[in-house]
């Protein structure tokens, strides 16, 4: 819309004032001076007619220099203004879009009913950017080719006190984005977009799901024994109950006690809680769907994982190729699958298969190049580690790697056919685990067993290791129907659907520490 603005326009810029204190302060006065006029500057409601987006669209061939007999009313922030002796050009941006407001002297009238020429000076006067103000006009498209609501009443419905950013394009301190995503939102549409598909990723899981005739259930987030993963969780304490819980870690275990109920199929999707460090990969709290179903194995989930991820890509992005911070992903099917002891002998040249003492598979390691194998407990435990240093980074494309050891896998079925691994997947894409499945250990003896040897980690002072859930034990005593689950990380998945770098980017409100924190530890 530069191109509207002739060469004596001046433009509003607040933030090259002095501070916000002294433009804060500035307009604390333009709220009095428009009570004064008779105008409220905290509006209770405004009647909008269309989103900005529907009249680009609808208005999209409407010529240059033309009106339309047409009259619309719309609402959104101010996120410019050019003001000229009796003409004035604000950008206007709601939810969709934006659009130009074209202001005349002659025409325009303000909400309370003031006479034009006193509703055009308060509006030159005691409007800013930021402000959200509602318009009712008509359409028309300026002969320089933009398209506007020829503005015939306004009103204030909010008026801001602090500036946005000096720059248009939005905020350039990463940090003061995360913390402030209020104002990220306002100036920055590709951050509304990601939200906005990550909106549309959720709603296009529960919607496959539901076809498919999954229940969506919902289960505790405060729980007295946590399980489900092997994680740190985070502790609380109920008063009246004068008991310690925690915040759930991952929602298998309730969910499986749903299908030891006779429901055949169940998911949730929700928030879990990990008292874990952070990365651009992980936050403390984020966001899972796990789904369980009655009478599957875990090749049938993978078969459901690859058929609803590509459909989703589709979905959000149109296309079943994306481009992800430089790189081309294709998750047209089929998707590649290896098992975790041929992606590892591929890398390294070691077949752990083939090695039967631990001691060996140490030395083996070591040799290849895998640090820190010296406290592995067995050679599944050796054989994650190589996979986790050598392959994992490696696995950009939509990779299914399957057949874990039992040691690392404490709630999977054993393997039918491949003594010491159990029917499990995880999925891979751009190097980071996205997805976690597998056969559902059924057997209440076998799982009282392992449950017991993760107790006596815990015991030993493994911070991540848990006790026996013994509630969770007489469920499965009751019978559970052969069963596969999977759970699917949905901020890392959102990330490479929206060319996210860090987790920070595809969470709304990620955590951080406080400002003071961050001061005092750069001082030390």
């Amino acid at each position: 819309m530069a191109s509207n603005q002739p060469p004596q326009a001046q433009t509003s810029n607040d933030s090259s004032d002095s501070g916000l204190d002294s433009i804060r302060a500035a307009r604390l006065q333009k709220v009095e001076d428009l009570k004064q006029a008779g105008q409220q500057p905290y509006a209770y409601s405004w009647e909008i007619t269309h989103p900005v987006a529907e009249l680009q669209a609808k208005f999209a061939d409407l010529a240059a220099g033309t009106e339309a007999d047409f009259e619309v009313s719309v609402a959104g922030r101010i996120m410019a203004r050019r003001v000229f002796g009796k003409l004035a050009f604000f950008t206007l941006q709601d939810q969709t879009g934006t659009i130009q407001l074209y202001l005349e002297k002659k025409t325009i009238q303000a909400e309370m009913g003031e006479a034009d020429e006193q509703a055009f000076n308060h509006l030159k006067r005691l409007t800013d950017t930021g402000d959200i103000l509602g318009a009712r006009g008509t359409i028309k498209r300026t002969d320089k080719g933009e398209l506007s609501v020829k503005v015939q009443h306004y009103a204030m419905l909010t008026k801001s006190l602090l500036p946005l950013p000096d720059k248009f394009h939005g905020l350039t301190d990463v940090a003061k984005r995360y913390r402030q995503r209020y104002v990220d939102l306002i100036v920055n549409p590709d951050v509304r977009d990601t939200f906005r598909k990550r909106a549309k990723i959720t709603a296009a899981i529960r919607r496959h799901l539901d076809e498919l005739g999954y229940l969506e259930v919902e289960t505790p987030v405060l729980q007295s024994e946590p399980g489900g993963a092997e994680a740190r969780p985070f502790v609380t304490y109920h008063n009246t109950l004068d008991m310690e819980l925690y915040l759930r870690i991952a929602t298998e275990l309730h969910l499986k006690r749903m299908v030891v109920g006779g429901f055949e199929k169940v998911f949730e999707l929700g928030r879990v809680f990990r008292n874990e460090g952070i990365s651009t990969r992980h936050n403390p709290e984020f966001t899972t769907i796990e789904m369980y179903q009655a009478y599957g194995d875990y090749e049938e989930m993978m078969a459901l994982t690859e058929n609803m991820i590509e459909q989703i890509a589709v979905e959000v992005t149109g296309s079943k190729t994306i481009a992800y911070q430089g790189e081309t992903i294709n998750f047209a099917q089929p998707w590649q699958k290896v098992t975790m002891h041929d992606a590892v002998k591929e890398k390294t040249g070691v077949d752990f298969s083939q090695i039967e003492d631990l001691a060996k598979a140490k030395q083996a390691a070591t040799a290849a190049g895998i640090v820190e194998v010296d406290a592995c407990e067995s050679i599944g435990h050796v054989l994650n580690e190589a996979f986790e240093q050598k392959v994992e980074s490696t696995l950009i494309q939509p990779t299914f790697v399957i057949d874990y050891p039992v040691e690392i896998s404490p709630l999977s079925k054993p393997h039918r056919s491949k003594p010491g691994l159990v029917e499990r997947f995880e999925l891979f894409i751009v190097g980071r685990e996205t997805a976690n499945g597998f056969s559902e250990l059924t057997d209440p003896i076998d799982q009282r067993e392992r449950l017991e040897l993760q107790a006596t980690k815990k015991e030993a002072g493994d911070l991540e290791a848990h006790s026996v859930d013994e509630d969770f034990i007489t469920a499965l005593e009751y019978g559970m129907p052969p069963t596969v689950g999977m759970g699917i990380g949905i901020d890392r998945l959102v990330m490479v659907l929206t060319d996210a770098a860090s987790i920070r980017d595809a969470i709304a409100f990620p955590l951080l520490k406080p400002e003071k924190s961050e001061t005092a530890e750069a001082e030390l």
